[in-house]
């Protein structure tokens, strides 16, 4: 279609006026400022955890080297995984067991700490139980094979975990809809497990393990923090330390530890326990704890 010159002069004194009314901050240009991202402690973490082919070998490392153990410590009917404290009775001839932590240890939860990143918050109990009752989490590597492994052996897989009794259900379905081994409900012992004659101190799973005890000889136990093995009490750095060196025969024999960089008790142990300072406190205390000469 032809255009009439007077509409043609129109355009062009159109285009000059807005060419000369353009002020310099109108253009964008490569500098322009981007949002700024906050900072979050637990990014590379979780990054790692997801992202890495790195975890991934670590984990299934781990869970190999415990399939090849199975024969020999079913046969050597002496070897037991309770520390002495806790096992209160004679393990020889009891059926065997092997006891697991559930989260970062058989269930991955790394979508979960993830949306705490994205959404700048930090752990609370409300949004834990909603990511629970999803039942989206996915099995660690090597968990789900090792565990079918050890129930083909008739070895009683129990799940000693800090997730509250009250997300049994959520919990036992998400094991169920992936395959994990499951006996009966009762191998799923939550936070708020009733022991009798043992006193429940804080989130310790000393009394829980000792309920398993009475009845199994455990095998092995798997988690990813050090109180998933033996009581730790009091949590300090120091303690744990030691406690970890006490047992150092018994790790890659009876006990496996899962890599789990994205939190755990051994975190607040750098701050004193006290969850309610303010980020900025808890960070300037995990930087003060940092080796520089070491």
């Amino acid at each position: 279609m032809r255009i009439q010159p007077a509409l043609t002069l129109l355009a062009c004194s159109l285009a000059l006026t807005a060419c000369k009314t353009m002020t310099p901050s109108a253009v964008p240009t490569a500098a322009t400022p981007t949002q700024q991202v906050p900072a979050n402690d637990n990014l590379n973490a979780v990054n790692w955890m997801q992202r890495s082919a790195e975890y991934r070998a670590s984990a299934e490392t781990i869970y190999h080297a415990a399939t090849e153990r199975l024969d020999l410590l079913l046969a050597n009917r002496d070897e037991d995984a309770l520390v002495a404290e806790e096992r209160g009775n004679s393990a020889r001839g009891l059926p065997p067991a092997v006891v697991l932590d559930i989260d970062e240890t058989v269930l991955d939860n790394s979508p979960y700490q993830a949306r705490l990143i994205d959404e700048d918050k930090e752990y609370a109990d409300v949004t834990w139980d909603q990511w629970v009752g999803e039942k989206k989490a996915r099995a660690v590597p090597g968990a789900l094979a090792f565990t079918q492994a050890a129930a083909r052996k008739g070895i009683t897989v129990f799940y000693v975990s800090n997730r509250a009794v009250h997300l049994k259900d959520a919990t036992i379905a998400n094991l169920a809809a992936l395959g994990f081994p499951l006996k009966d409900d009762s191998v799923f012992l939550g936070l708020g497990t009733f022991v009798k004659d043992c006193e429940q101190k804080g989130s310790e799973k000393l009394c829980r393990r000792k309920l398993v005890g009475q009845k199994y000889r455990v095998l092995m136990q798997f988690g990813d923090q050090l109180g998933d093995f033996v009581q730790v009490l009091p949590n300090t750095p120091a303690n744990r330390q030691t406690l970890a060196d006490k047992y150092a025969s018994w790790w890659g024999e009876r006990w496996f530890m899962l890599p789990n960089p994205s939190y755990g008790s051994w975190e607040p142990a750098l701050f004193n326990n006290n969850w309610g300072q303010s980020r900025d406190a808890r960070r300037k205390a995990k930087r003060d704890a940092l080796d520089l000469a070491h």
